[in-house]
């Protein structure tokens, strides 16, 4: 007896074959000279006329085995994908993770699309924005955000000073040199949010995903791994349409 894991490896070949044989006989059912036939026979006005040989052309295709030939191409992809698709319905497994069960009795159907949501996931939780590892921050619960402690910085005002170069004469007016003075006005005190997370609890999310991903592909080979019934729906369908 099969298990579902070959029915699958198989099918996509199964289809592949089936695509290029009914190609094949379409094109042939797309020549009118090959489904023709003819048979013709001369004779002479009289016995003193020129005598020409019989011509004939055989049928070379038949619609008829045609439809044969489809019908039985047809039959083995409709009855491999039947076995599959029947076991799908009954191919089950538990999720596990750290020996826990996680979701129990899976269908194969439903592993798979959790195997594509958590792709997308994991892409998900590794775009998180994380907080500045330079800075030191804490849960503040008033914003419940993060913030960082306060920095106290100093604000200066430029001031204008000037500097006498050359003191006055009574011939040349003083030299004067304008320059500017940083001087204390006050103080910042600066405390920064942010609503990113710390690397420790990205990585501790993007653990749980790989190890459920890891989880999700284990089920689903056991799922695959259970034995199927032959199908047998092809001869059916086939017999109902071309008998």
């Amino acid at each position: 007896m099969a298990k579902l894991n070959q029915i699958i490896a198989v099918e996509k070949g199964v289809k592949s074959k089936a695509h290029q044989d009914l190609t094949a006989v379409q094109h042939g059912l797309q020549k009118p000279a090959l489904l023709a036939g003819i048979s013709r026979t001369y004779q002479a006005k009289d016995e003193e006329g020129e005598q020409l040989p019989p011509e004939s052309t055989r049928v070379q295709v038949q619609a008829e085995d045609v439809l044969k030939e489809t019908a039985r191409t047809l039959t083995r992809l409709f009855d491999v994908t039947a076995t599959k698709d029947w076991a799908n319905c009954s191919a089950r497994a538990d999720v596990t993770v750290d020996g826990r069960v996680l979701l129990a009795e899976v269908p194969v159907a439903y592993l798979l699309f959790l195997e594509k949501q958590l792709t997308e996931l994991n892409a998900f939780v590794r775009k998180l924005p994380v907080l500045d590892a330079s800075e030191s921050w804490s849960q503040d619960p008033s914003t419940d955000a993060w913030k960082t402690e306060a920095v106290r910085t100093l604000r200066t005002k430029k001031v204008p000073r000037n500097h006498v170069k050359a003191e006055a004469t009574d011939k040349h007016p003083a030299q004067v040199e304008v320059y500017y003075e940083d001087i204390p006005v006050g103080y910042w005190t600066t405390v920064k949010f942010s609503g990113s997370l710390p690397a420790r609890r990205v990585n501790e999310l993007l653990d749980r995903v790989e190890r459920l991903q890891q989880a999700v592909k284990f089920a689903r080979e056991e799922a695959n791994g259970a034995e199927v019934t032959d199908q047998r729906v092809g001869d059916a369908v086939f017999g109902y349409l071309f008998g």
